[in-house]
């Protein structure tokens, strides 16, 4: 079978205008695909060059296609299950930021180049004082960007014009103010002058991303099924689902510099992303919350399996319109438009999103996803929302179990066991409480100020109401008390 070549897609040379620190499947799926698509439409006209950033891994694969990839999104699209390939010809090359360091950091002095993308992971933005400037490369990320930021900085002799914009998308809080702490702490550990201090903070961008979209990955267990349906070879596919959002806050507007936006991709330019964070946080990985651990004690395993259960789709849309929505900043039509999009995202029938996966560190996933808006219904209409009450009951139903076993604690749905999976202190909360009545065990819960950085006691009805709700699922099982709920 044909290898997926450069050949194949009529591959176009054009400016390289991105460098990109990261190789993996979600910025290929995510950045690089739409960049692609505003070159095809004649916006954009530009390359990305992909950079490993660690040592291990190889690039062999993106070497021997020619960097070019399909990228295939599988899921619902306007209420139909769809599948959406689509051949990425918009990276130009993959370098290996140690065993090919001069090509890399020649990178730094492309007259074209603008834009630094990256993705590191959550633990790649850190500063290590240990660092060393005249290592091939230095190790951390932002010491890499630094001495890369430094040779044009002096390739174009302080040119203002030169500077870049970097757009990291680490899923960390403010991860562009973060990045260009750390770069800064380098410039004056390394002692590398005013100067370029000054072209940094002048010449530069650093913006705080917001990204979302699944990113299934490499389809390892199904390639040859995968090249048959393509006609060709192709060993750095990545399958994702059709929905993305990007987010872009920066203090300059380079809107017109990334017009992603003009070629109707879901890209939102803005000089506060935090309204949009909080709609995700709020309805996606809330409505997770609030609906998993319930779904999973009447007899579901995944998310999809979840949506198809009545009792569980009525008690998360209720949840989301309801009682969280009414919560939110945004514009109420935006908001509903957004949440639409989730269910839809939790129909995806390509994506089997495992229950007992989302379930881990629940506790604390409680408080920064589903407390906000449980605590913002109340001071805003002066009443509880049910629905999230009951999920706290839910939770600790879940958490139910007398055993730690290889730092899980063990629960027990219908005769078979499962693991629990949180922070040791949760775990050991809950196997002391166990035997406590309904009551007793909320109020425990309820009252540890260390889980949730408050005293939930006090807030009216709340004791109450968790603990008739926990009864009531002792007594009479899940189904029957979400459903009384709902």
């Amino acid at each position: 079978m044909e290898v997926l070549s450069k050949a194949m897609t009529g591959k176009m040379v054009r400016p390289i205008r991105v460098v990109q620190f990261g190789e993996g499947n979600f910025l290929r799926a995510f950045v690089d695909y739409m960049i692609d698509i505003a070159n095809e439409r004649g916006k954009f006209d530009g390359d990305v060059v992909l950079v490993k950033p660690i040592e291990m891994g190889s690039l062999e694969n993106f070497h021997r296609q020619g960097c070019q990839y399909t990228v295939s999104l599988r899921g619902m699209v306007d209420g139909e299950a769809k599948v959406l390939n689509r051949k990425i010809t918009s990276v130009a090359d993959a370098l290996d930021s140690y065993s090919e360091y001069d090509k890399y950091m020649g990178l730094a002095e492309i007259d074209t180049l603008r834009f630094v993308v990256s993705n590191t992971t959550e633990a790649g933005i850190v500063f290590d004082e240990k660092d060393r400037f005249d290592a091939a490369p230095p190790a951390t990320f932002p010491g890499k960007l630094t001495k890369f930021l430094y040779d044009r900085f002096r390739c174009f002799k302080g040119d203002r014009k030169k500077g870049l914009v970097m757009l990291p998308v680490e899923l960390i809080d403010d991860n562009g103010i973060e990045l260009k702490r750390c770069v800064m702490q380098y410039v004056d550990l390394w002692n590398l002058g005013e100067e370029f201090r000054a072209w940094v903070e002048e010449a530069c961008v650093f913006t705080s991303t917001l990204v979302d979209r699944i990113v299934t990955g490499y389809p390892k267990d199904a390639e040859q099924e995968e090249w048959k349906a393509l006609g060709y070879e192709d060993r750095i596919m990545v399958t994702g689902e059709p929905f993305a959002l990007w987010v872009i806050e920066s203090s300059k507007d380079i809107s017109r510099e990334l017009p992603l936006a003009e070629v109707n991709l879901p890209v939102i330019f803005t000089d506060n992303q935090k309204p949009y964070k909080q709609r995700k946080v709020r309805i996606l990985n809330g409505a997770h919350t609030s609906f998993v651990l319930a779904s999973y004690l009447c007899g579901n395993d995944t998310v999809k399996e979840s949506m198809e259960d009545g009792d569980i789709r009525n008690f998360m849309v209720k949840t989301i319109f309801d009682e969280v929505i009414p919560t939110l900043e945004l514009p109420e039509e935006e908001l509903k438009e957004f949440a639409e999009a989730v269910i839809e995202r939790f129909d995806n029938p390509y994506v089997k999103h495992a229950l007992l996966s989302i379930s881990l560190n629940s506790v604390s996933k409680w408080r920064a996803r589903c407390m906000p808006s449980l605590l913002g219904y109340v001071e805003r209409f002066g009443a509880l929302p049910r629905r999230l009450a009951f999920s706290l009951a839910a939770l600790m139903a879940f958490y139910a179990g007398e055993e730690i076993r290889e730092g899980a604690l063990v629960g027990s749905r219908g005769g078979e066991e499962y693991k629990i999976l949180d922070d040791g202190k949760v775990l050991e909360f809950f196997r002391e409480n166990n035997g406590k009545d309904s009551r007793s065990a909320s109020e425990a819960f309820l009252g540890r100020v260390d889980f949730f950085g408050q005293d939930l006691n006090q807030v009216q009805g709340l004791t109450e109401t968790v603990a008739a709700c926990l009864e009531d699922i002792r007594t009479n099982g899940m189904r029957a008390a979400l459903c009384r709920i709902s």
